[in-house]
C-alpha cells in the first residue's frame, strides 16, 4: 500500500468517526426533543385536566350558590293574597281632589294604604294590609280586557281566592229603573258580536238590523238561533248564589237622589219604575263599546238579553267593559289564577237608555247627566262598600 493510499484510507476512517459521532450526537438530541416534548404534552395534558376540574368544581360551586340564593329568594318574596278586587273602569283626572269618577270615592274613602305601579295597566293599583286590591282598566271592552288579564298574571299577587268587585256607572232601561239605582247583574250579555246592517236597508219586517252570530235574521226571545257560527265570549253568567247574597246584603243601603235626576225622572211619563226613588235591584246588563241609544235599541237590547241568557233575564243596564272583564277572568280561572265564580257585577244607573215622550234620541243621547253622573258614583261607592265589607267577613267562604 503505498502513502497516498494509506491517507485516503486515514481521512475515510476520521470522515467516518466524525458521522458516527454527530450521528450520536444528532440521536441524543433527537432523543431529547423528544423527551422534552412529550413532557410538554404530559404538561400541557395535565393543566388542562387541572383546569377542566377547577372550572367544574366552579361551575358548581356556582349553580348550588344561585340554587342558594333563589331558594332564599322564594322564600323571602311571597305574593300578597288578594281577597278582593274592586273593579273600575275609568277615571277623568287625579285619583284625589278633582271631578270624580269611578275610582276616585274608593281611593279617598276606602283605608288603602300604599299605591303600587301597574306599567301594563292605565293606573296605579291600590291596596292594603287587609288583602283588598283596587284596580280602573280603562274604557271599553279592549282596555278592560288587557287590564284584567294584566291583573291576573302580575306575580305580586296571589288572586286565586280573590272575590271580584265590578263597581261602575251604566245606562239604565227607564222601564226598569230609576236613575241613581243599583244593579246586580246575574247575566253579563256583550252586544257588540253581531251582524248589524244600517236600520234604513232592513226588511219591512224586521224590528232592527242586528242578527245574531250564526243567524240569518233578528231572533226574538224564545227563538233559536241556530246552528251557524259563534264564540263564547258573548253571554256569562254569574254565580246567583253570590249575586243574591249581594242584594241581600245591599238592598237596605240608602241612596242619594239629586233634584236634578227627579227632574229629568219627570219627563218620563208613563215610566213609573223611571219616576221611583233610587233603590237595589237585581238585573242584567249588556256590554258594548258602541254607545248605543233609541227606543228601537233598547226594544233591541231587551230581545238580545233574553235570547244569548234565558227568558227569566231582563236587560236592566249597558256598559262598556263588563264582557271584556269576565272573558280575561275567565282565561284566568283556565289557568288558577282567578275563579269566574267569585265574580260580581254592580251598575248604578246614571242616564237612561232612550229618551222620554217627545224628545229625540239624538237629544236624549247627547244630553249632560244629571250632576254629571255624582248621584250614580256615590251609589256604585256606596253599595259596593257594604258588600265589600260584607265580603271580607265571609272570605275565603262565599256563597
Amino acid at each position: 500500500m503505498n502513502v497516498a493510499s494509506i491517507f485516503k484510507v486515514g481521512i475515510f476512517v476520521q470522515v467516518s468517526a466524525d458521522r458516527e459521532e454527530n450521528a450520536v450526537t444528532f440521536f441524543v438530541q433527537g432523543c431529547w426533543f423528544k423527551l422534552r416534548a412529550e413532557c410538554f404534552r404530559t404538561c400541557a395534558r395535565w393543566l388542562m385536566i387541572a383546569s377542566f376540574t377547577v372550572l367544574g368544581f366552579a361551575v358548581v360551586c356556582q349553580s348550588a350558590m344561585a340554587k342558594e340564593i333563589s331558594t332564599e329568594t322564594a322564600q323571602s318574596f311571597q305574593a300578597q293574597m288578594i281577597k278582593a278586587v274592586v273593579v273600575t273602569m275609568f277615571e277623568h283626572g287625579e285619583p284625589r281632589g278633582d271631578r270624580p269618577g269611578e275610582m276616585q270615592f274608593w281611593v279617598e274613602r276606602y283605608p288603602f294604604n300604599r299605591e303600587l305601579s301597574f306599567d301594563a295597566g292605565v293606573r296605579p293599583l291600590w291596596t292594603n294590609d287587609q288583602g283588598v286590591l283596587l284596580v280602573c282598566t280603562g274604557a271599553g271592552t279592549a282596555n278592560a280586557t288587557a287590564s284584567i288579564m294584566a291583573l291576573g298574571l302580575d306575580q305580586r299577587f296571589d288572586l286565586s281566592q280573590a272575590v271580584w268587585l265590578v263597581a261602575g256607572i251604566a245606562g239604565g232601561d227607564p222601564l226598569d229603573v230609576s236613575l241613581g239605582s243599583a244593579v246586580w247583574a246575574r247575566q253579563v250579555v256583550d252586544g257588540d258580536l253581531a251582524y248589524e246592517i244600517d236600520a234604513r236597508e232592513i226588511p219591512e219586517t224586521w224590528p232592527y238590523g242586528l242578527i245574531p252570530l250564526g243567524a240569518t235574521e233578528p231572533v226574538l226571545p224564545g227563538e233559536v238561533i241556530g246552528q251557524g257560527w259563534s264564540v263564547d265570549t258573548v253571554s256569562f253568567a254569574l254565580n246567583e248564589s253570590l249575586v243574591n247574597w249581594a242584594h241581600q246584603a245591599t238592598k237596605d243601603v240608602a241612596l242619594p237622589q239629586s233634584e236634578s235626576a227627579q227632574t229629568l225622572a219627570a219627563l218620563y211619563e208613563g215610566f213609573p219604575r223611571a219616576q221611583e226613588v233610587p233603590q237595589v235591584r237585581m238585573g242584567e246588563t249588556l256590554a258594548s263599546s258602541t254607545y248605543w241609544h233609541g227606543a228601537r235599541l233598547n226594544e233591541w237590547a231587551n230581545d238580545w238579553v233574553q235570547v244569548q241568557s234565558d227568558l227569566e233575564k231582563n236587560f236592566m243596564t249597558t256598559n262598556m267593559e263588563d264582557s271584556g272583564t269576565l272573558a280575561a277572568i275567565r282565561r284566568l280561572d283556565h289557568i288558577g289564577r282567578a275563579d269566574i265564580d267569585r265574580v260580581l257585577v254592580l251598575r248604578t244607573v246614571s242616564n237612561f237608555t232612550m229618551p222620554p215622550p217627545g224628545r229625540t234620541a239624538a237629544w236624549s243621547a247627547t244630553s249632560p247627566y244629571p250632576d254629571a253622573g255624582a248621584q250614580a258614583l256615590e251609589a256604585a261607592y256606596r253599595v259596593g262598600r257594604q258588600a265589600l265589607d260584607e265580603l271580607l267577613k265571609i272570605w275565603p267562604d262565599v256563597p
